[in-house]
């Protein structure tokens, strides 16, 4: 996710609770996404809705009757709270909305005791893409209709992924917003983790850990970073020794390559 003005962000997250509570998460979520899709398309619309020389009140007010009857009071009253902060770009307005699109899927996820599911569904889906070019090229095709990538979505992942997980993956394939599949789906991955206010890890090895060595890492990450951190494991023949961990912007590498990479940085220095 783009960066976000905090203060803007934990105001309209607090609306966001206290109407996210009595509503349909998946239902919310939905209508969260098409209401960003809606101001990524309509230009005019989204200037007028976040320009802070407007009234909030008259944003709130242009919001409801825009919306009205078209959405759940719980959408609408999420979108006024959005419209009426101030945010440093227009832009930003979609970006929250789509934010808190995901967060109401994760929050639907974590109910129904599927979010581990839908962590790991999503990052699997990533490595997919990633090994299949032609998957890839429909899926990121700009000219190919949207129920076309939905239903090629719902034929590969229906009855097999968790139904959060299809909602997700379906809203970065069809609305990409600018980014890459794969970085779409890391930039969901991270939100669906802080559900749980936990970190993601990368973890790449040349051979399947077991889950004795999940645990231990996993362990000792807890206790390097002072949270829990889930493990997203990528088997990779081509790392040499040992294994390396990406977490965020840092990177733990103990492979050999990794040390020899060390060696040659600290020779040319």
């Amino acid at each position: 996710m783009r960066g976000l003005s905090r203060s803007s962000l934990v105001e309209v997250e607090e609306r966001f609770n206290a109407v996210a509570g009595s509503a349909d998460l998946g239902t919310l979520s939905d209508e969260l996404f098409a209401v960003a899709d809606l101001l990524d398309r309509e230009h005019g619309l989204r200037r007028a809705l976040s320009d802070p020389a407007r009234p909030a009140e008259l944003k709130a007010r242009t919001v409801r009757a825009l919306l009205g009857g078209k959405v759940g009071e719980a959408a609408i009253a999420t979108v006024e709270a959005a419209v009426s902060a101030r945010w440093s770009r227009a832009g930003d307005l979609a970006d929250v909305l789509e934010r808190l699109g995901v967060v109401a899927a994760a929050a639907e996820a974590e109910g129904q005791g599927t979010l581990d599911e839908v962590e790991d569904e999503l990052f699997r889906f990533g490595r997919v893409i990633a090994a299949n070019p032609a998957l890839r090229r429909a899926l990121s095709d700009a000219a190919a209709p949207e129920e076309g990538k939905r239903q090629l979505l719902r034929d590969l992942l229906g009855g097999r992924a968790a139904v959060t997980s299809l909602r997700l993956i379906s809203q970065v394939a069809v609305h990409p917003r600018g980014r890459s599949l794969e970085t779409g789906l890391e930039a969901f991955g991270q939100l669906v983790a802080q559900q749980r206010q936990r970190y993601v890890a990368v973890v790449r090895s040349a051979v399947e850990l077991t889950e004795q060595q999940k645990q231990r890492l996993a362990t000792w990450l807890r206790t390097s970073y002072g949270r829990d951190v889930h493990l997203n494991v990528e088997v990779d023949p081509r790392v040499l020794g040992g294994f390396s961990v990406r977490i965020g912007d840092e990177i733990i590498d103990t492979t050999i390559v990794g040390r020899i990479e060390e060696v040659r940085r600290r020779l040319a220095g």
